[in-house]
């Protein structure tokens, strides 16, 4: 199997994307009850016999099962019927917000991290769609389940040979967005280390260095706006919270982030195809990235993103 994912810019009406927030806001519920709902069942087991919590104790009778990803998706079929509010947006959709929580517990027994957090209003930013319907594409537009055709930008041609296997709807500070994963049933052979090689080392001092000679500046990405970002910052920081004013300013701070990441992101592909066009096995050194970050540099680290350049 070969999967693609392809990013285009939603244009949805007035009225869509009402229902894309109103999704987004029933979808940060079902997260933060089911989670309420895991973390409830696990204080109620280690509580001692001898002594209770000064503020909160969570009494569960001892044969109540672990909420589990499929006891939560049947009480969540249950839940539909009482709630309009949760009876108005897609089941599957809301399944997979579920499915997302159980693969966030899931990391965290593997990883020894802490519990997934709760979401604040605002910060559901997309849900997904595992299935849509028949011929859910046509030019310049997508039919996703329970908001109709919605229109995008298509900014590329769809894949020719592929079918469209789930699409997720994306909220950022520029608009709306939709991830729509191609599947295809092909099978691509590993390709032969057989040609030019090149070695690339990356660092601070240039963002990469290569075998060939060849060495590239490090843009700095976050510290040629850091001031303009300290700006906004401030100027956030003196609106009065919830007010007109805070959210243009919160929205003025947003689209900063969003266009750092961007040029980024930008900058790290570019970069990715002049090596592809010049070798035809590249080696990279095997670095811990992530305890470079930490270190007395990690800010100019995490500014140049490595890990991302070596990802794409």
């Amino acid at each position: 199997m070969m999967n693609l994912t392809y990013e285009y810019k939603l244009k949805p009406t007035q009225q869509q994307a009402k229902q894309i927030n109103h999704y987004l806001e029933i979808c940060r519920r079902v997260w933060n009850d089911a989670l309420r709902e895991r973390k409830d069942w696990m204080a109620s087991r280690k509580c001692p016999v001898n002594a209770c919590s000064l503020r909160s104790e969570s009494i569960i009778p001892a044969d109540a099962p672990y909420p589990s990803f499929k006891l939560q998706c049947q009480r969540l079929t249950e839940a539909k019927r009482l709630d309009e509010d949760l009876a108005s947006v897609n089941a599957q959709a809301l399944q997979q917000v579920l499915r997302r929580l159980d693969q966030a517990f899931d990391r965290r027994k593997k990883l020894g991290t802490g519990f997934p957090r709760f979401k604040k209003p605002g910060q559901m930013r997309s849900f997904a769609f595992p299935q849509l319907g028949k011929t859910p594409l046509n030019n310049g537009a997508v039919k996703l389940p329970g908001l109709g055709w919605v229109a995008l930008r298509q900014s590329r041609p769809y894949p020719e040979g592929f079918m469209v296997k789930q699409a997720r709807v994306v909220k950022r500070a520029s608009g709306y967005y939709v991830l729509l994963t191609f599947q295809a049933d092909i099978a691509i052979p590993a390709p032969p280390l057989v040609g030019p090689v090149v070695a690339v080392d990356v660092g601070l001092e240039y963002f990469l260095s290569t075998s060939d000679g060849l060495q590239l500046e490090r843009p700095k990405f976050f510290v040629d706006l850091h001031r303009k970002l300290k700006s906004l910052q401030r100027r956030l920081k003196r609106k009065q919270l919830g007010s007109a004013n805070w959210k243009k300013a919160q929205l003025k701070v947003a689209r900063l982030h969003e266009r750092i990441a961007n040029t980024r992101k930008d900058f790290h592909f570019k970069a990715a195809h002049q090596l592809c066009h010049e070798a035809d096995v590249i080696v990279v050194e095997d670095l811990n990235l992530i305890n470079l970050s930490r270190g007395m540099l990690g800010k100019h680290m995490l500014d140049a993103g490595h890990g991302q350049f070596l990802i794409a």
